[in-house]
C-alpha cells in the first residue's frame, strides 16, 4: 500500500511540475522529482539487511551489516558487496538468509587481503540459512522448478545464464534445518549458469552442505571447506560444471561425506581435490545414477574412500583416468594444501577479543567485535568502561571466577538501544554459569563507609548520595548467580551503595540462580525492569536502600524460587511505582522482614500462593500499598499491568 501511495504522490508531483513548466518561459529551470527511498534501502543505509531488494544497491565496506531476517535480491536487480564488507547474521535459523532470485545478480568483490564475510556472531553450525542463488540454466527438475529452500523458482534453458560474480568470500555458521529432509547450505546454487563466476570461497562450520549444486552449469575454483556436517560438496539434478582446486578438512566426527553425487550423471569435473580427516568417515559417495570425473585426488584419514551407494556402477566415476576403486585409499601427494588458503586462515572470523583483567583508564568496546569474558574484568577507581549499542559479551561458564565489577570511583557506560541492546550472557544462558555485574558506589549505607561486599570483597559506601557510577541503558543479562558459599551468591546486577547520579533504565535479567537485582544501601533508582525466572528473589534490597523502581515486570514460570520481592533490614522507604509480578507456579509474591518496608503504587500480583508475607512479625504499616497498609489477604489485582508487549529488547540477542 505504501508503494502505491508513493507512486500516486510522485505522479501528482510530476503533473504539477509539468503544468508549471507549460506556463513558464523556456528559461525556467526544470523540476526534478526524487522518488522516496524504500524501507529496505533506508535499513541498508543504517546497517540493517532485511526484506526484498528491488533496486540496484552497493554496500559500504566501512559498515558492519546486521542480517536480521531474509534478504532477497529480486529479478533484474544487482546487489554489490565490496571488498572487506562484513555481514553478521542473526542467530535466526531458517528465517535468516540471503537469496538471489532467478534474473537477479550478486557481485561479491572481495580480495585476498580483504575478503567479504558472512557469518553469525558465534559462527556455530545452523545459526542461519546461508547464501542461495537461483538461475536460468537447465536442470533435470525442469523449467521454473521450486527449490526446497524458500520455495524459490529456478531453472530454464539458458546454460550461459549469468547470476553474478563471487570472489573471496568467507561464510560461516550456516545450514539451518528446515525440516527432517531439508536444510539450508553454505552456498546453494540452483540452476546457476556458466556465465556466473565463483572463485576463492570458504565455507566453515555448516550444519549441512558447504556447496550444493542443483543442476546448472556453473563452475567454481579455489574452495576451502572446513567442518561442514553433511557433505562438503553435494550435487544433483544433472549439474555439469567443474570444481578446480578444493581443500576439504574434517576434524569433527559425525559428518556425512566429502562428496555426495545424486541423480542423473552429467559428468561434472573435479580437478585437484584434497580432503583430510582426523576423525575417519566416508570420503566420496555416489548414488545409483550419479558420477563424475576426478583428476588430482588426494585423500587422507578416511575410513572409506569410495562408497558406490545403491549399487551404482564404478565406471560412472573416473579417477585419474580409470574407474573408481573402493579398495584404493587415494593417498596421493596433494596438489592443493591448506597453505594455499592463507587468506582464509588469517581472516576466518569476525574479530574476537578476550575481556579479563583491569580497566584503569577509559576503555571503549567495539560492537563489531565478538567478546569473550574469560575471568574477572574489573573497572578500577578512575577507570571507565564504555559498551556501545549492539555489543555482545559471552561469559565463560566459569562460576564465581567470571564477572564484571565496577569499583568505587569507577564508571560503566552501557549505551544500548531498543533496537540494539547490550547483551551479557553465558553461551547456554543457564542459571549460575557466571557472576554477573557488580557496581560499587560512594552513597550511604547502613553498613557504613568503606564496607566490604559479600562478593569479591570489594569496598563500597560513603557519604555522597548523589554519587555517579555511570549509566546503564538497554541491557540484557542472563545465566548469572554463581554460588560463592552456602550463604552468598552473585546476582544478575548487584548495586552496592550506588548513588542517585547513576542512570539505570531498560534492563532485563533472565535465568539467574540468585537475585535478579539487589540493592545494598544507596540511593540509585531504575526504570523499566524485566525480571524472568530468577531463582532467589527478583528484587532484593537491604542496608537502607531508598531509591525508586518505576515499571517493574516480574515473571515466574519455573518453580522453586524464593520471592518476587524481598525487603531486609532498616526501612528507608524505597518506592515502587507500577509493579507487576506474575507466577504460573505459585510461590510467594512480596516478603518483608521485621524492620523492612516500602511504598508501592499501582500493583498487580497474579498466580502466587501468598501475596504478602510479613516475616518475623514485621508490621503491616511498614508497607504502604496504594495509600494504605499492606494486607496479607488482599488479592492485589486492582491495578494496571505493566505493558511489556513493546519491550522487544528484553530478550533480544539471546
Amino acid at each position: 500500500m505504501k508503494k502505491s501511495v508513493f507512486k500516486i504522490l510522485n505522479i501528482v508531483a510530476f503533473s504539477i511540475a509539468t503544468l508549471s513548466l507549460s506556463n513558464c518561459g523556456s528559461d525556467e529551470p526544470g523540476i526534478i522529482v526524487t522518488p522516496p527511498e524504500s524501507e529496505v534501502i533506508q535499513n541498508l543505509q543504517s546497517g540493517v539487511m532485511s526484506g526484498n531488494l528491488e533496486e540496484n544497491f552497493t554496500l559500504s565496506s566501512s559498515t558492519i551489516y546486521n542480517l536480521s531476517s531474509s534478504f532477497i535480491v529480486q529479478s533484474g536487480v544487482t546487489f554489490t558487496i565490496p571488498a572487506g564488507t562484513r555481514i553478521q547474521a542473526a542467530n535466526g535459523g531458517t528465517s535468516v538468509y540471503i537469496a538471489v532470485l532467478k534474473g537477479g545478480k550478486i557481485d561479491i568483490q572481495g580480495t585476498s587481503s580483504n575478503p567479504v564475510f558472512m557469518t553469525s556472531a558465534s559462527g556455530n553450525p545452523g545459526d542461519w540459512g546461508g547464501l542461495t542463488i537461483c538461475g536460468d540454466a537447465t536442470t533435470t527438475a525442469g523449467v521454473d522448478a521450486e527449490a526446497e529452500v524458500g520455495g524459490f523458482i529456478y531453472g530454464g534453458t539458458n546454460d550461459t545464464d549469468n547470476s553474478g560474480s563471487i570472489n573471496y568470500l568467507i561464510i560461516k555458521g550456516t545450514g539451518a534445518q528446515i525440516n527432517a529432509d531439508s536444510q539450508y547450505n553454505g552456498v546453494s546454487l540452483y540452476a546457476v549458469g556458466s556465465g556466473t563466476s565463483i572463485s576463492n570461497v570458504a565455507v566453515i562450520n555448516g550444519s549441512d552442505d558447504g556447496f550444493e549444486f542443483f543442476g546448472g552449469t556453473v563452475s567454481a575454483s579455489n574452495l576451502y571447506l572446513e567442518n561442514n556436517e553433511d557433505d562438503s560438496i553435494d550435487w544433483t539434478e544433472g549439474w555439469s560444471g567443474t570444481v578446480n582446486n578444493a581443500y576439504i578438512s574434517n576434524t569433527i566426527s559425525g559428518f556425512s561425506t566429502v562428496f555426495e553425487g545424486d541423480k542423473q550423471n552429467n559428468n561434472p569435473k573435479f580437478n585437484n581435490i584434497t580432503a583430510v580427516s582426523t576423525v575417519g568417515g566416508t570420503a566420496l559417495q555416489f548414488k545409483l545414477q550419479s558420477g563424475g570425473t576426478i583428476t588430482g585426488l588426494s585423500l587422507a584419514g578416511y575410513d572409506v574412500s569410495i562408497d558406490m551407494k545403491d549399487g551404482g556402477a564404478l565406471t560412472n566415476v573416473l579417477i585419474d583416468g580409470v574407474a573408481a576403486n573402493p579398495l584404493l585409499s587415494y593417498t596421493n601427494t596433494p596438489n592443493v594444501t591448506a597453505s594455499d588458503f592463507t587468506w582464509v586462515n588469517s581472516n576466518v572470523s569476525i574479530p574476537t577479543s578476550i575481556l579479563q583483567g583491569a580497566v584503569t583508564g577509559k576503555v571503549t568496546l567495539d560492537a563489531s567485535v565478538s567478546y569473550k569474558l574469560n575471568s574477572s574484568y574489573i573497572v578500577q577507581d578512575g577507570g571507565e568502561l564504555v559498551i556501545p549499542a549492539g555489543t555482545k559479551i559471552e561469559a565463560r561458564n566459569g562460576g564465581t571466577g567470571v564477572y564484571i565489577a565496577v569499583l568505587k570511583g569507577g564508571k560503566i557506560d552501557i549505551q544500548g538501544t531498543a533496537a540494539n541492546p547490550v547483551v551479557l550472557s553465558s553461551a547456554s544462558g543457564t542459571a549460575g554459569d557466571w557472576g554477573g555485574l557488580t557496581i560499587c558506589g560512594d552513597a550511604t549505607t547502613t553498613a557504613g563507609v568503606d564496607a566490604e561486599a559479600e562478593v569479591g570483597g570489594f569496598i563500597y559506601g560513603g557519604t555522597n548520595d548523589a554519587d555517579n557510577s555511570g549509566s546503564i541503558k538497554y541491557l540484557v543479562i542472563r545465566g548469572t548467580g554463581a554460588q560463592i558459599n552456602s550463604e552468598s551468591q552473585y546476582n544478575g546486577i548487584s548495586f552496592y551503595a550506588v548513588g542517585s547520579g547513576t542512570t539505570i533504565e531498560n534492563i532485563s535479567v533472565i535465568d539467574g540462580a540468585d537475585d535478579g537485582v539487589e540493592f545494598f544501601g544507596g540511593s540509585v533508582s531504575a526504570s523499566n525492569i524485566y525480571l524472568e525466572n530468577n531463582e532467589d528473589d527478583s528484587v532484593d534490597w537491604t542496608e537502607g536502600w531508598n531509591g525508586t523502581l518505576t515499571n517493574t515486570y516480574i515473571s515466574h514460570s519455573v518453580s522453586g524460587f524464593s520471592t518476587a520481592f524481598e525487603g531486609d533490614k532498616d526501612n528507608k522507604n524505597p518506592k515502587f511505582i507500577n509493579l507487576t509480578a506474575i507466577s504460573t507456579v505459585g510461590g510467594i509474591g512480596l516478603q518483608f522482614k521485621k524492620t523492612s518496608g516500602g511504598t508501592i503504587t499501582n500493583i498487580w500480583l497474579e498466580g502466587y500462593t501468598t501475596n504478602i508475607d510479613m516475616k518475623d512479625g514485621g508490621a503491616l504499616e511498614n508497607v504502604i500499598i496504594d495509600g494504605v497498609a499492606a494486607s496479607t489477604t488482599a488479592e492485589y489485582k486492582t491495578g494496571t499491568k505493566v505493558d511489556v508487549s513493546t519491550w522487544s529488547w528484553k530478550s533480544a540477542g539471546l
